[in-house]
């Protein structure tokens, strides 16, 4: 029963990538996964005992802490190179400043997600405090993308700042449905490398994984420059795109 409610609540769409303009040999993204915090309230494996219910080979591309100028827009032009969909969690005071970046990533597709205001380690923070930082960028990034907010964001999708979270916090974000994402692997691109050197790194790791939430930043520029080739790695060993979304509203 248990494993039939998990099913209908991410409901999938599964089809061939459409073609992709000015591409024919894109990458693209095979299909969308609706993620619910009904059902699945913590989701990647380095952090929590459960992850999406992907295929062997199936990735969820993931960007943290943008928008930022130049880096930003890099990987977005990467991504619709290969018509390919991510999901970016936004930190607030970011998306204030360069909304139409955050504007951008909507407009082009992608899920844009939420990553606090001010980006601090929420777990050294007093609860009730802690939980108005997280609600403070919930209202940042929605009045930049659709010039006002409400007490739920539209997208109700979060990542904690350096995944410090609180069994606190989390048990509050899940009594509001809102799904908090780890990851299932990472670049570690928050370390200085060449971008073929985090590139080489990211695969191997793949290789071990076999898929799963790749986390990646947009504010790093080894990321960005990176970023390409990846892409055209991930088509060349096989690897297909899932692009995650929240609940219809």
């Amino acid at each position: 029963m248990a494993a039939a409610l998990l099913a209908a609540q991410l409901a999938t769409a599964r089809a061939e990538p459409q073609t992709c303009p000015g591409n024919p040999n894109a990458l693209a993204t095979a299909r969308t996964i609706t993620v619910d915090a009904a059902t699945t309230p913590r989701i990647g494996l380095k952090h929590f005992p459960a992850t999406l219910p992907l295929d062997d080979k199936e990735v969820v591309l993931t960007f943290d802490d943008g928008p930022w100028p130049g880096t930003t827009s890099a990987v977005l032009d990467a991504l619709k190179r290969e018509c390919v969909r991510a999901t970016f969690f936004l930190v607030g005071r970011n998306a204030t400043a360069y909304p139409e970046l955050a504007k951008r990533e909507l407009a082009e597709g992608h899920t844009v997600a939420h990553h606090s205001f001010r980006h601090p380690l929420l777990n050294h923070m007093d609860p009730a405090a802690a939980e108005a930082e997280i609600n403070r960028g919930f209202a940042a990034v929605d009045t930049a993308l659709y010039g006002q907010h409400s007490k739920q964001p539209r997208t109700p999708f979060f990542r904690f700042p350096g995944f410090a979270a609180t069994r606190t916090l989390l048990d509050r974000l899940a009594a509001r449905g809102i799904v908090v994402f780890g990851a299932d692997l990472w670049a570690g691109d928050w370390n200085r490398m060449s971008p073929s050197q985090e590139l080489s790194q990211i695969l191997e790791r793949l290789e071990t994984t076999r898929g799963g939430i790749i986390l990646f930043h947009d504010t790093k520029r080894q990321t960005a420059a990176m970023l390409p080739a990846f892409l055209r790695a991930l088509k060349a060993r096989g690897y297909r795109v899932v692009h995650v979304v929240g609940p219809a509203t």
